[in-house]
């Protein structure tokens, strides 16, 4: 029915209609534009009103620069008429400082403001009325002007006998800074004004710009003459050039301070054994606001923990953390690094916000790592904390992205984070497997590229992902064929590597492959690590081509620990077998005195513990030979006394008699010898022929490093017997007549 209505309407009062409701719609515009327009009347209100209190009663110097320049800035004319009345107010010092380092970080930043000259005459005022705490700022802040600009003020102000000495000495120092041949010109006009005061600063003023200043009026005048004929270009010239030699110099001694406390630091430290103490005095200095300092004392942190001779001071941490967002590009370096190397001391929340805002890409890298560090601490149960899954997500996200870098180090960085965050587990085992793929694939494109210390790299992380992961099953199916077809590579790194992830995936297995065509590989830590696993993993059956390895120079030594090792896991039937063999196969020219020793050691406990009497009789044969081959005669002492207690016979007993007191005359323990020439005479007398006899003369023909033939006789008069020895006394004349010994009258023989 409307419609119908509408349609059969007259045209004009159609017309009405909508002319009627586009008036009401045009009202409620203007109302609403009233509106919004008095709404952001009271918004800028509001705001100018904020800033304006924030610069005269801001917190910190920073609040107030920051409130001074945004009104310096806005477009509200109160706002520039409020900054030229803080100037001007007789009160609030750093409200007028903030104000004028505003003006001086415009000039700095070369920032246009509009209608500058507002400024001239304020800033003068503070020249005039302040003394030079605040007139430095003033006078900074005058360099947004030119110096015609500002010459009709500045000039009569100095020279005007009627101003205060305080307004006159701003003065010049305002036109010092203007570096304007004509304004130096008229400071050293000054140098004899009647104002002791300025006349004092204008002659330093002109000193410290390399000026000369006389008494004599004449000289003087010469000066002035010099000063104008030089002209602008080259006055100012001369003066940055003393000014660059000027900072060179001061940069120099700083630099000498510098070091000279550094040392006294290093001093301090050294002396510091207490570990407790040694974290306060490095948590100071981390504290201290110079960055030379603090880089000191991050670089001692970092050699403390390399060191790991104790626990860093938990309290590094919360200090370390706070450091990774200084100013100083140099100390979130150094922080970083440290924080890669300590994943208790780094909060990886922490981390990861400066990690996202840094702007400087090595630090980033660093900290990246100091991430990865962190976050793998986070998933240590014991660890206390607590690794929230999407920072532990986001984290692998950027691993990602690094692992796929052009840059083989900074990918070998990638994959060693995303290493971490998968070895603890807690991850399911397709995120897990996506990872391991990531790996997997990098190291396919590297093959491609042919980049061998990358692909070694990433052979090494996966190789831990199969020897200590959650994941060890998994990373075993996707990475074994990797590593077995790795082993063939030309190149030494990459097969190194493979021989771990090999080892890492099954041990049995890689002895197998390894022994049969890699003992006589070209890289020598191939060699080795195939030898520590015959250590130990080996059978006897691995015995024969260790024992070929022994003639190799370089093989020599980890081959013959490794049949040590596999000697021990054995009875004593194996090393029975190996010390005949050794003796048939030219055991002697193969194996040292040293390795020798081992052997015949263990051959002799394992003997002993399994009561085999004529093994362990043969191994303590052997071993005090060899004792007193290498001069280690206490210990061949020690066996000698076994064997003779074990003798068979009275023969067998005499004969390792002998063998004792030649052990005792070249230790020497000339008692030990004494006493066991006496219980031999008290038993008989002891002639020429017997083996206590041959043993001594053997010794005395014979010295070589042992007890002196003459204190070895007079130790033999004092042995005293009952009976009479006829024999043994004929040779004991016999001895002191070839040794021309007195005897002594006490003694008798």
């Amino acid at each position: 029915m409307h419609k119908f209505f509408i349609n059969r309407t007259s045209p004009y009062l159609l017309i009405f209609v909508m002319s009627f409701f586009t008036g009401c719609q045009q009202q409620e515009n203007k109302k609403d534009k009233a509106m919004i327009s008095a709404s952001l009347r009271v918004e800028t209100d509001t705001q100018l009103k904020i800033n304006q209190e924030a610069l005269l009663r801001g917190s910190t110097d920073e609040i107030r620069v920051d409130a001074a320049t945004v009104l310096l800035f806005g477009e509200n004319l109160r706002a520039r008429q409020f900054l030229i009345e803080t100037l001007k107010q007789t009160e609030n010092k750093p409200a007028k400082k903030a104000v004028c380092n505003a003006l001086i970080a415009v000039r700095e930043a070369r920032r246009e403001i509009r209608n500058k000259k507002d400024f001239v005459e304020p800033l003068a005022e503070l020249l005039k009325n302040e003394d030079i705490s605040v007139a430095k700022y003033a006078s900074e802040a005058m360099l947004l002007y030119d110096y015609d600009e500002i010459r009709g003020i500045l000039e009569p102000m100095a020279v005007s006998a009627g101003m205060p000495a305080k307004a006159r000495t701003n003065a010049i120092f305002t036109m010092k800074m203007q570096m304007d041949i004509r304004a130096i010109v008229r400071i050293a006009e000054l140098t004899g004004d009647k104002d002791k005061q300025v006349a004092d600063t204008a002659a330093e003023t002109l000193v410290s710009l390399g000026i000369p200043v006389s008494k004599d009026s004449r000289k003087q005048a010469e000066v002035l003459k010099e000063l104008q004929t030089r002209g602008m270009e080259r006055f100012q010239r001369d003066c940055f050039a003393r000014q660059e030699s000027n900072i060179s110099e001061l940069e120099k001694e700083k630099d000498q301070w510098r070091k000279l406390y550094l040392s006294s630091l290093d001093r301090i430290y050294d002396v510091i054994s207490d570990d407790l103490q040694r974290g306060k005095f490095l948590i100071e200095q981390l504290n201290n606001y110079e960055p030379t300092i603090r880089l000191w004392a991050l670089n001692k942190v970092s050699q403390w923990r390399i060191g790991m001779q104790s626990k860093l001071p938990s309290e590094l941490g919360p200090i370390l953390v706070k450091l990774i967002s200084s100013d100083n590009r140099d100390v979130r370096l150094a922080t970083a690094k440290l924080l890669s190397l300590t994943g208790e001391l780094g909060l990886p929340e922490k981390i990861a916000e400066q990690f996202s805002s840094e702007q400087d890409e090595e630090v980033k890298r660093e900290l990246f790592v100091a991430l990865g560090a962190a976050c793998h601490y986070a998933l240590v149960p014991t660890s206390g904390l607590q690794l929230s899954v999407e920072l532990r997500k986001q984290t692998l996200g950027w691993a990602a992205i690094y692992l796929n870098d052009d840059d083989a180090k900074i990918a070998h960085r990638g994959a060693e984070v995303i290493r971490k965050l998968i070895e603890p587990g807690g991850l399911s085992e397709d995120d897990a497997a996506k990872y391991m793929d990531l790996l997997v694939e990098r190291y396919e494109k590297d093959k491609i590229n042919n980049n061998s210390a990358l692909r070694g790299d990433l052979l090494g992380t996966m190789a831990r992902l199969c020897g200590q992961s959650a994941y060890k099953p998994e990373s075993a199916r996707r990475f074994a064929a990797i590593f077995e077809e790795s082993l063939a590579d030309e190149s030494d790194i990459v097969r190194e590597a493979a021989v771990d992830g090999v080892i890492c995936v099954d041990k049995y297995r890689a002895l197998k492959i390894l022994t049969k065509d890699f003992i006589n590989d070209k890289s020598q830590i191939v060699r080795d690590r195939i030898l520590e696993l015959a250590g130990e993993i080996g059978s006897k059956d691995d015995l024969p081509w260790l024992w070929e390895k022994i003639s190799s120079k370089s093989d020599s030594k980890p081959s013959w620990q490794a049949m040590m090792k596999i000697f021990n896991n054995h009875d004593v039937n194996v090393i029975d077998y190996w010390m005949v063999k050794f003796d048939t196969q030219a055991g002697p020219s193969k194996i040292s005195d040293e390795q020798w020793l081992s052997f015949f050691e263990l051959a002799e406990r394992k003997s002993a513990s399994e009561n085999r009497i004529a093994i362990a009789k043969e191994t303590r044969t052997k071993l005090a030979q060899l004792y007193i081959k290498s001069g280690q005669y206490e210990q061949a002492a020690e066996y000698l006394g076994k064997l003779r207690e074990s003798a068979g016979n009275k023969e067998q007993k005499d004969k390792i008699l002998g063998q004792l007191i030649d052990v005792y005359l070249r230790w020497p323990k000339i008692d030990a010898a004494s006493r066991i020439v006496g219980n031999c005479l008290l038993e008989k007398d002891l002639d020429v022929d017997s083996t206590v006899i041959r043993s001594i003369e053997t010794y005395l023909d014979n010295p070589n490093g042992g007890a002196e033939p003459n204190i070895i006789i007079r130790a033999l008069i004092k042995i005293k017997t009952e009976d009479l020895r006829p024999l043994w006394r004929q040779q004991l004349t016999r001895w002191i007549k070839r040794f021309g010994i007195i005897e002594d009258t006490n003694t008798s023989i």
